[in-house]
């Protein structure tokens, strides 16, 4: 989840689809790979036994004990901060703030995937926003890191996510988890991940018209991928499944293919 996005903060820092420093890139791929979302799942998977129980799609869940899950957590956090030191103090420092997140997504008291709107919001900002900007950060200062891009990101990231609150809505409703398509319906959750990506949509557009971020060369076959982008989401949302979700991450890798190639 975190690798696509990633490579595309690289591209845009590097205007070249293969990184210049292949060591640091590698290095910062395992830490925003395997290693930060190894940590950030088994601790997720430890405080989320009671649904997934319950949950007809995670039919594994429990086969993992809860002392080997906090010895997974805990070894995955510390080879993702020492690799991360590796790239520099403000990568640390960003690695660090990450899986404090991760903690504070699944853990008692603040609990956020339960709370209605962090669940997305955390979810949105971790792969629409972190993983870009640590594709960027391999070859350019964070700092510079373009908002419209975030922006975009952010949005999208938060369209995708939605769609998942629905499909495990019926497990969540069981445990008494209030997640934001638990707190709005389904058809709330849906209306509001179509407004989202009908907005992102429209940003693009916008940032291909003004050349920024998004090169003006890409804008006319935007303007004929919008409305199928916008058709499919419409409907392989509308009853979300993983294989639906699937196929419209296939979708939209077209306009991710010919963003990449108009930067090189």
């Amino acid at each position: 989840m975190s690798w696509v996005p990633a490579y595309l903060g690289l591209v845009l820092a590097t205007g070249s689809l293969t990184p210049h420093d292949r060591w640091r890139a590698g290095l910062t791929l395992l830490v925003i790979g395997p290693l930060i979302w190894a940590a950030v799942l088994a601790h997720n998977d430890l405080h989320d036994l009671p649904t997934d129980r319950i949950n007809p799609r995670k039919t594994g869940a429990g086969a993992v004990s809860p002392r080997t899950l906090q010895a997974y957590a805990l070894v995955a956090a510390i080879a993702a901060l020492g690799a991360a030191a590796l790239l520099g103090p403000l990568f640390e420092l960003g690695v660090a703030a990450v899986l404090a997140l991760g903690w504070a997504y699944s853990a008692p008291p603040l609990r956020l995937k339960a709370r209605p709107g962090a669940d997305v919001l955390v979810n949105a900002l971790v792969v629409g926003v972190v993983a870009p900007l640590g594709g960027w950060s391999i070859a350019r200062d964070p700092w510079t890191f373009p908002w419209p891009f975030a922006l975009l990101g952010l949005l999208f990231a938060a369209a995708f996510y939605l769609p998942t609150t629905v499909m495990d809505r019926p497990a969540d409703l069981r445990a008494g988890y209030t997640t934001i398509a638990v707190r709005y319906g389904v058809n709330g959750a849906y209306r509001l991940g179509l407004s989202l990506w009908s907005l992102a949509l429209g940003v693009s557009l916008a940032c291909a018209s003004m050349n920024v971020v998004i090169p003006v060369s890409t804008l006319p076959y935007q303007l004929l991928l919008v409305p199928v982008l916008l058709g499919a989401y419409a409907w392989l949302t509308r009853s979300p499944s993983i294989p639906k979700l699937a196929v419209l991450a296939l979708i939209f890798a077209l306009p991710s293919a010919g963003f990449v190639l108009s930067l090189t």
